[in-house]
């Protein structure tokens, strides 16, 4: 995300692949006067983020698929004020616009496949001295094996994942490096969700802890805390990143300072300077280590409900600072307890009786929900947050944590009423 000082008589954005929560800067800037342009990376929009895409939000579409300078050339024209990532695909090509049309604004170039790259990533924590994840990212699983033997692994829990995906997509535990090499044969090769080819896999030791994300906004190097949550997980299966809840936290919390200093430096050590960013932190039993960084907005429609929690949010944030002279505030506040909870498929079959779930409507602390299952729906167990936001989530809003808990305890048992059939 990038400023450009130039006095323009009509202020233009450019959002690159605005998806997901990214489809949510077109409304705001056009509320602020602003011109919006859709700059689309790929020649087909991922399947799952086709539903967030709102073309008639934008003034004009450019496909930057085919020439490059092309696309620089078009997009100079316009004399964008800022150029901003929309979801996880667009990171390596804001990057690469910004460089050529608002160099200034630019991130660390030499950085940037630490931005995106799960790998890359982890190297460049690990470079910067922060505590991580002993990890390897290869394709070769001769070296794979090697490192592990090195690192006394190979008979620990791991975990196994692509280096450039999202939603937690192919995330697998293999629990005591058993058939490691099959999962990593499974994954290796395979397109992901995002449409991408898996040509290299992280492989890493399993650690436990309590998990955080912490959402940002960044502005000439400086790291704006926009909110932090404390997201619960649950196994269901080998796939250990089945999303339950996710809290908002106060920033009164006791892990607050360490969370964020953590947080700060991991962004410095990736060189982002300008932009959105969530920051997925365990906290270990030897202190607060890496999970892995998002160059953009916080997906799902996160900052609506940060608004809920806190009154604003971090693409909130961005839109004041490319159109006021609003200070941006180094931390948060927060106004209210906001949790959401994901609901989780258990089974396989068709649904039968999906009119249990309209109970949630009526529970105290109920503030939105998007249950996207009816009845003949066929439906897997959950297995990543792709799949959980396909079946649904709730966003429980209350000054009473005690009645948010209750709340959350009620639709658990309202998905356990859930009936399927083996035929449609």
């Amino acid at each position: 995300m990038y400023k450009n000082n130039k006095k323009v008589t009509q202020r233009t954005v450019v959002v690159v692949d605005p998806y997901t929560s990214g489809s949510l800067y077109a409304p705001a800037f056009k509320a602020q006067g602003v011109r919006v342009i859709a700059v689309l990376s790929t020649e087909q929009t991922p399947s799952v983020y086709t539903t967030s895409f709102r073309k008639q939000d934008f003034d004009a579409i450019v496909k930057a698929h085919g020439d490059f300078e092309d696309v620089v050339a078009t997009l100079k024209s316009e004399d964008p004020i800022c150029i901003i990532t929309g979801s996880e695909i667009g990171v390596e090509l804001t990057d690469k616009l910004v460089c050529r049309i608002l160099p200034q604004y630019a991130n660390v170039e030499s950085l940037a496949t630490a931005r995106r790259h799960k790998g890359d990533m982890a190297k460049a924590v690990a470079t910067a001295g922060l505590p991580f994840i002993k990890q390897i990212c290869s394709a070769d699983a001769t070296e794979v094996q090697q490192w592990l033997e090195s690192q006394g692994l190979e008979n620990s829990d791991l975990v196994i994942k692509p280096a450039k995906s999202a939603g937690t997509d192919d995330v697998t535990r293999v629990p005591g490096a058993k058939n490691w090499l099959s999962v990593f044969n499974d994954i290796l090769g395979t397109t992901n969700k995002l449409g991408g080819k898996n040509v290299d896999l992280v492989v890493q030791e399993y650690v436990t802890g309590t998990e955080y994300v912490i959402d940002t906004f960044s502005h000439n190097g400086n790291h704006s805390v926009a909110n932090i949550c404390q997201y619960t997980k649950k196994d269901n299966g080998n796939f250990i990143a089945i999303y339950d809840k996710m809290q908002w936290l106060p920033p009164q919390t006791n892990v607050y300072d360490e969370l964020v200093n953590y947080t700060k430096a991991t962004l410095d050590a990736v060189g982002l300077r300008f932009g959105t960013a969530h920051v997925e932190i365990m906290i270990t039993p030897s202190g607060p280590k890496l999970i892995e960084i998002g160059a953009r907005p916080h997906g799902g429609g996160h900052p609506v409900y940060c608004r809920l929690a806190t009154g604003d949010s971090q693409l909130d944030r961005a839109v004041r600072y490319f159109t006021s002279s609003e200070p941006i505030p180094e931390s948060y506040e927060l106004k209210t307890n906001v949790q959401v909870v994901f609901l989780i498929c258990e089974s396989h079959g068709y649904v039968k009786n999906a009119q249990c779930l309209e109970a949630i409507n009526d529970l105290a602390s109920f503030e939105t929900s998007a249950v996207n299952v009816k009845n003949g729906d066929s439906v897997e167990p959950t297995k990543d947050l792709w799949g959980a936001q396909c079946f649904g989530f709730v966003v429980l809003k209350s000054d009473s944590l005690e009645q948010i808990h209750a709340d959350y305890l009620r639709i658990r048992a309202l998905e356990k009423e859930l009936q399927f059939d083996s035929q449609p």
